[in-house]
């Protein structure tokens, strides 16, 4: 027997953008963000910079409203070439 587990939108969603370090990087990330998630809260971001440097991490969390919501955020991050994964 499996049981699938469904999210119930809306609801908090926790992400995670990985990329290249820059001073532009998390701005980037965030107006990307926003184009997506409009209401994002700036108490939720949080950016870490990899072991060696080289990388950053953007740590957010947004409201989900939807599938179509996630995928097209999903897209539009991974667009931006600094951007090396959407956790």
């Amino acid at each position: 027997m499996t049981d699938s587990i469904r999210i119930e939108f809306p609801c908090p969603y926790p992400l995670r953008v990985i990329g290249e370090k820059d001073e532009q990087f998390r701005g980037a990330v965030l107006g990307i963000v926003r184009l997506h998630a409009p209401d994002l809260d700036e108490a939720t971001v949080s950016v870490r910079d990899s072991r060696d440097g080289n990388y950053c991490s953007v740590r957010f969390t947004i409201v989900a409203t939807g599938e179509p919501q996630l995928r097209s955020l999903h897209e539009a991050l991974m667009a931006d070439s600094r951007v090396r994964m959407v956790l």
